[in-house]
């Protein structure tokens, strides 16, 4: 790797035909020796996901940041690029890391893809491209893509998964006859694979040889990709025009938000937007037995992984009566998806175990029949609800409420394309969730919002 200099902010896309082929070990190599070699970079993710930005962090060291175009508007797209470059320790490069194929979007116009969020802020798209078995047929998904969609400034391609060095040469080979510039490649190497669950792959702070991963990962980064070239090919990020305003209404003004691996799945734009908007946040580990600090008016239990951890949660007891001193003192009490479940009655597990949770909410959820619950999603909120107004935002859980429901909803829903999903969610005095997250405020944001609302 030379000594090429960015200037700031440049940047570029990482995208691939479709999902698993090698985007995300190509995105946290790159972090990692961008990182390792003095290089400000800065790491995102198209599109709502929470797991991959703990991995681009532990790379990088710097927080990564959600990029939806489908849930924001363009204004704060730039606004977070220009926050998250350009603020404390700037960063010169952004790296932005796809979602699912290159065009695939929601909603009629397929919004949210990462080609639509590279036309936003101007960026050029390099793809991965997952090449085992095949060699001259691999350039086909980048020819189809360059003439379907040609306002795509596909830049190059970078090989994944090559069984070989004699395969390398004859894909590079077909992809030169077809002017298609390739950035190097990645030999198949089963140390390159991260390990999965059902919601995707393990956040960073679970996976016990992270680090071996990362510092493997960027080994094979520099030596097979043209890095030099990567950053040269670069363009400068669309920021003019930015605004950057809290994304929802802070629940109150002194929020207490538990996190830990059981409650992970926060975006950090919301937090950000929360602390601009005035209000203190502090942090407790439900799972550590912590109760939210005493002063809180407001309670925030965020998604996770719950279920992995419900014998443990249904232990804890000085959690428990946190959770209650909050409720009697009338603080705002808000969970989503995981934090919902707790929130609730019982959880019960894939093997049938019925776990006590905190008995605020009347629902009780499970797993013993797991159905995907998956997409975008247009939330107005109901009477009552601490989050006003119309919402933009997604659920992604295999979990199922049991017993029918009982007491008021949170939230009128409708999916991407508008199509009514009914009344969701739960509230009971100053206690509500729903298995729904939030990405943004949609009122004011989108042209698209379902009729009538």
């Amino acid at each position: 790797m030379g000594q090429f200099v960015v200037t700031p902010v440049r940047g570029i896309i990482l995208a691939a035909p479709a999902s698993s082929s090698g985007k995300t070990t190509v995105t946290l190599g790159l972090l990692r020796l961008l990182s390792r070699n003095g290089i400000p970079v800065q790491g995102a993710k198209c599109g709502p996901d929470y797991i991959d930005p703990t991995l681009q962090e532990a790379a990088s060291g710097r927080a990564s940041v959600n990029l939806d175009q489908w849930a924001m508007p363009v204004a704060g797209l730039r606004g977070l690029v220009e926050e998250n470059c350009l603020g404390d320790g700037p960063a010169r490069f952004l790296l932005v890391e796809g979602a699912m194929g290159v065009i695939d979007g929601a909603g009629p116009d397929r919004e949210g893809s990462p080609a639509r969020l590279a036309h936003a802020l101007g960026l050029p798209v390099i793809l991965v491209i997952d090449v085992r078995g095949q060699s001259d047929s691999s350039v086909l998904s980048v020819l189809g893509m360059k003439s379907a969609y040609p306002e795509t400034r596909i830049q190059g391609v970078i090989l994944n998964r090559l069984g070989s060095e004699r395969h390398g040469r004859i894909v590079r080979s077909a992809m030169a006859r077809h002017g298609i510039r390739v950035f190097g490649g990645l030999l198949k190497d089963e140390r390159l694979e991260l390990p999965s669950r059902h919601l995707g792959l393990v956040p960073a702070g679970e996976h016990p040889r992270i680090e071996e991963f990362l510092d493997h990962a960027a080994h094979a980064a520099e030596s097979g990709i043209d890095v030099d070239g990567l950053l040269a090919s670069a363009s400068s990020a669309g920021i003019a025009g930015g605004s950057v305003r809290p994304p929802v209404r802070p629940l109150g003004q002194r929020i207490a938000i538990a996190r830990d691996v059981a409650f992970a799945f926060i975006y950090e734009h919301i937090l950000a937007g929360w602390r601009r908007g005035g209000a203190e946040l502090s942090f407790f580990s439900p799972l550590d037995d912590q109760m939210p600090v005493e002063d809180a008016d407001a309670v925030f239990l965020p998604g996770g992984f719950p279920e992995l951890h419900a014998g443990k949660l249904a232990d804890c007891a000085r959690f428990r009566r946190g959770m209650q001193r909050a409720v009697a003192r009338q603080a705002v009490v808000y969970g989503e998806c995981g934090g919902y479940m707790v929130l609730g009655q019982e959880i019960t597990d894939g093997e049938g175990m019925r776990h006590r949770m905190l008995g605020l909410l009347p629902h009780s959820t499970s797993f013993r029949n797991p159905r995907l619950h998956l997409g975008y999603r247009f939330l107005r909120a109901l009477d009552g609800a601490p989050l006003e107004g119309t919402l933009a935002g997604h659920e992604f859980h295999y979990s199922c409420s049991e017993g029918g429901h009982v007491g008021r909803h949170l939230f009128d829903a409708t999916d991407a394309d508008g199509v009514a999903l009914g009344r969701i969610g739960c509230q009971d005095g100053r206690v509500s969730g729903s298995f729904a997250h939030v990405i943004c405020a949609a009122d004011s944001l989108r042209s698209d919002l379902p009729s009538g609302w």
